[in-house]
């Protein structure tokens, strides 16, 4: 896990919305939606789309179109790699 997906996992122990992680974190936007396609292909994070109570699968093909209006959380996986490291 990178430094950057280190802070935005730190961000995530709650759903948020991407608008909001952009704002928390400070990177850009293609920054941000970068490091969340990592951290879901890492299952590190979940994702929810079109409100923060469906769960949406990632797939690679749609998330681009999709990134901006989806919400994330913390997977359990990814809440003990962001409590040990």
């Amino acid at each position: 896990m990178t430094d950057t997906e280190f802070d935005i996992l730190d961000e995530l122990y709650f759903v948020s919305s991407f608008s909001d992680l952009v704002a928390k974190t400070r990177l850009a936007p293609a920054e941000v939606e970068r490091n969340l396609r990592s951290l879901l292909e890492q299952d590190l994070i979940r994702s929810f789309w079109p409100d923060p109570d469906t769960e949406l699968a990632y797939e690679e093909s749609s998330f681009g179109a999709i990134v901006r209006d989806s919400y994330f959380l913390a997977s359990k996986e990814g809440l003990l790699q962001h409590n040990t490291r």
